[in-house]
């Protein structure tokens, strides 16, 4: 009972957060602060810290596979949530949609961001005998015909016009997080049900937002790349107002998956409740 009730405490100060309308308004502005004046933490912290390893376990575990670990949790909460309302596989597959589109913007944009900086970039073999009396560092003599990955194989430097990807990422899949679990308050001040598992999902939802809020300051104050990360940042921004600001508002159908929540939220009460809750959860999309 003791571990109950601290549970449904923990979501349900989480849940009234994250569903607030100023967090939801001003979510963005937040992260891209971050982007913009994180660099400037790398004046403060120490580059003996065991952040300042691109080895440390929090990198290599999370990091490499953050869209991943964002959809195993994201998906199960929205899946669980949707499903325990209204019981329908093809409602809670539509919401569960939303994953996927983001998910292949992701991939695309990877993908266009790789041929990119292959287009723009050349190859650099390193030169430690002598350093440049210039700039004090080591010569670089220029490589022709060589592909990023045969460059990267044979150990030398590919220089060319980068965006962060790593950034890209975590600003998306923390405004994709703070858009799928701020139904979740509106849900309970409704009267939804919720039961223990749906609730456990929930907060590894906001502990894993919490996860990427930490890394993406991690990223930017240990290894700061100006003005690669701001270009990711401002990617990952863009791509969540293109779709949660701008797609899914034309509603649910063949083409657009709609809004988290839409259809899920009026279901636990009257009518004249229900009307009075969805423009109220509008405002805060």
């Amino acid at each position: 009972m003791f571990l109950n009730t601290v549970l449904v405490v923990l979501t349900d100060l989480a849940a009234r957060f994250l569903g607030n309308t100023a967090f939801r308004q001003h979510f963005h502005l937040l992260l891209s602060a971050m982007v913009m004046f994180g660099p400037a933490l790398s004046f403060w912290v120490s580059q003996h810290s065991i952040f300042a390893k691109r080895s440390h376990f929090l990198y290599r575990m999370f990091l490499r596979s953050g869209w991943g670990w964002t959809c195993v949790f994201v998906g199960s909460f929205v899946f669980l949530l949707s499903f325990s309302i209204r019981r329908s596989l093809s409602l809670s597959l539509r919401h569960l949609s939303r994953l996927g589109v983001a998910g292949g913007l992701w991939l695309g944009f990877c993908k266009l961001l790789d041929l990119l900086e292959n287009a723009t970039g050349s190859c650099y073999e390193s030169l430690h005998a002598g350093p440049d009396v210039a700039n004090g560092q080591p010569l670089l003599v220029l490589r022709e015909d060589e592909s990023k990955s045969e460059c990267l194989k044979a150990g030398m430097l590919w220089r060319g016009y980068e965006v962060s990807e790593d950034v890209f990422l975590l600003c998306l899949c923390c405004l994709l997080l703070a858009e799928e679990t701020a139904v979740f308050g509106p849900y309970l001040n409704l009267g939804g049900m919720s039961d223990a598992p749906l609730r456990i999902l929930f907060l590894f939802c906001v502990l894993l937002l919490a996860l990427w809020i930490f890394l993406l300051l991690c990223l930017l104050a240990y290894f700061p790349q100006f003005p690669t990360q701001l270009l990711g940042g401002a990617l990952g921004c863009l791509s969540w107002r293109g779709l949660y600001q701008g797609w899914y508002r034309m509603g649910p159908s063949w083409y657009c998956p709609g809004r988290p929540g839409l259809g899920l939220l009026n279901t636990k009460t009257s009518s004249t409740e229900a009307e009075e809750a969805q423009p109220n959860h509008d405002r805060c999309n």
